[in-house]
């Protein structure tokens, strides 16, 4: 089996390459299965601090995503065409209703 290192931490899955670059266990960002209300609270209080302790972690992490998406399945990022609206005639206002 092959390991891979980023820096000196040895990444053996997916979850370990995603905690390294987050610099976070996922579960802190996606719950665990069976939290209480509380253990939920105290999780999003912790997410909130390291959000406001790193502000650029929301956009970079978005990025991140992205670019693997791209990577590895380009057709999720294909957007569909968007229709374009319908143009009415504008209605000229005439200059006996200007002059009122």
């Amino acid at each position: 089996m092959q390991h891979d290192f980023i820096g000196p931490h040895r990444a053996d899955s997916t979850v370990d390459f995603l905690e390294l670059a987050l610099g976070t266990p996922l579960d802190l960002w996606l719950g665990e299965e069976g939290e209480t209300g509380e253990e939920r609270a105290a999780r999003l209080a912790a997410a909130r601090d390291i959000l406001a302790d790193d502000p650029t972690l929301f956009d970079r992490t978005t990025a991140l995503a992205a670019e693997t998406i791209g990577r590895t399945r380009p057709e999720l990022l294909a957007l569909a065409p968007v229709p374009r609206p319908i143009a009415r005639p504008r209605r000229r206002t005439t200059s006996k209703r200007r002059a009122a």
